[in-house]
């Protein structure tokens, strides 16, 4: 009974948390808004090494690691990595367009980055793609996520830092191939990721060069609903599918609490979770990457429940956390995407049997950015006799979202 029980809820949790031409004349006529500084960071490449984690040599010119300057969260320049990859054989006239790929949650330690890991094959499917159809390909590991002194936390899920840690590795991409790339660039990314690709259109004119576009596959947003949904979801349920399912819902406040130690590093795991739960997450939050942090969860969770047969009475976490202001600021603001009218195109693909962005929260953002005049091709999975949960969403969509990247950038 001990080992089922462990067993199915290790299983249920890793099945629910898997988841620009060379013209100055642009740069003279593009001025930014005055609330978004623009990019003037001097010598923005610091070093380029080989990436060989995963073996790209078949459809990549270049495969990289590249050390860039950036803006950080707080207000200071940073060193931060990105993978760059650029299409095999000569550029063409004008150059290469640059397309930019935004990564899921991965954690916050600097293992996690995923300059530090091979890729799975369907995010090398996409790059393949990508790379096929003439983008040069760069993917920031984000903000505090492998960068090189391993003194930073990764701002986790914060809007702004997410996507100067886009605009500023495009930059920084830019300058290092030069002729061999042009103006125009945009944006795909996946829960995390689509977050910070969202981010990445509110910002683009940091990088004062043509962005084109967004993809964004369920992305993360209202992140209090999010929580707030998981918890009811299953507040009835069997024992065995409440602790995947509270795992991962800790395991993203951990992540939350973590990023927010960056700028508030005062800030302790004890006033969001109570013991054992606060005890774990100060353990693993910063040293793990995602999938170890909720396992180790679920372990805490299954052991108090093989021994009273239930969860209750078990310390996760602390009441109306949500309302601490420095975390109340983070859902509704920080870490809230498209806050401003965004003109340039976006399309977001959903899917209804998500339960990691549930496609109310993603309605939600689309209804507020709409009415806030952002035009949106929202995409979703009615009508289709296959519905998308949170992985499926992407994968499933991997050619069209090529296809949607292509349409942007022809324009």
């Amino acid at each position: 009974m001990k080992k089922t029980l462990l067993a199915v809820s290790t299983l249920s949790l890793t099945l629910f948390l898997s988841a620009c031409n060379d013209d100055n004349d642009w740069d003279d006529f593009f001025k930014p808004p005055s609330d978004i500084p623009e990019n003037n960071i001097q010598n923005p490449v610091v070093r380029t090494d080989s990436y060989g984690l995963t073996d790209m040599s078949a459809i990549a010119g270049e495969s990289l690691v590249m050390t860039y300057k950036m803006l950080g969260i707080n207000n200071k320049e940073v060193q931060a990595t990105a993978l760059v990859f650029t299409p095999k054989g000569a550029a063409p006239v004008g150059g290469w367009p640059i397309v930019a790929w935004a990564h899921g949650t991965t954690g916050v330690a600097d293992k996690c980055a995923p300059s530090r890991t091979a890729m799975n094959d369907y995010i090398k499917g996409m790059i393949a793609a990508l790379l096929a159809k003439g983008y040069v390909v760069v993917a920031p590991d984000y903000e505090g996520l492998g960068e090189p002194s391993g003194q930073e936390l990764h701002p986790f899920l914060n809007v702004k830092s997410e996507a100067f840690s886009i605009t500023d590795a495009v930059v920084a991409a830019r300058n290092y191939l030069g002729s061999k790339v042009n103006n125009k660039w945009a944006t795909v990314g996946h829960s995390q990721g689509g977050q910070a690709a969202l981010g990445a259109a509110q910002y683009a004119s940091r990088a004062k060069l043509d962005y084109k576009g967004t993809v964004a596959v369920a992305p993360a947003s209202n992140l209090d609903l999010i929580l707030t949904l998981g918890e009811a979801s299953v507040a009835n349920q069997p024992v065995t599918t409440q602790i995947p399912v509270y795992a991962s819902l800790d395991t993203f406040t951990a992540l939350i609490t973590a990023g927010l130690r960056n700028p508030n590093p005062d800030f302790k795991y004890t006033q969001v979770f109570k013991d054992p739960t606060a005890q774990i997450a100060q353990t693993y939050a910063e040293t793990e990457c995602s999938g170890d942090i909720g396992n180790a969860f679920a372990g805490s969770m299954g052991l108090y429940a093989q021994s009273t047969g239930s969860l209750n009475g078990y310390g996760r976490t602390q009441d109306n956390f949500l309302n601490i202001p420095v975390v109340k600021n983070f859902t509704s603001k920080d870490g809230q995407p498209l806050t401003v009218k965004v003109t340039s195109p976006i399309t977001i693909y959903q899917g209804s049997n998500d339960t990691t962005v549930p496609r109310i929260a993603t309605n939600t953002l689309v209804g507020s950015a709409q009415q806030k005049g952002t035009a949106i091709q929202y995409i979703t999975d009615d009508g289709n006799a296959v519905k998308w949960d949170h992985g499926t969403a992407y994968v499933l969509n991997i050619p069209n979202i090529v296809q949607d990247v292509g349409t942007m950038l022809s324009k």
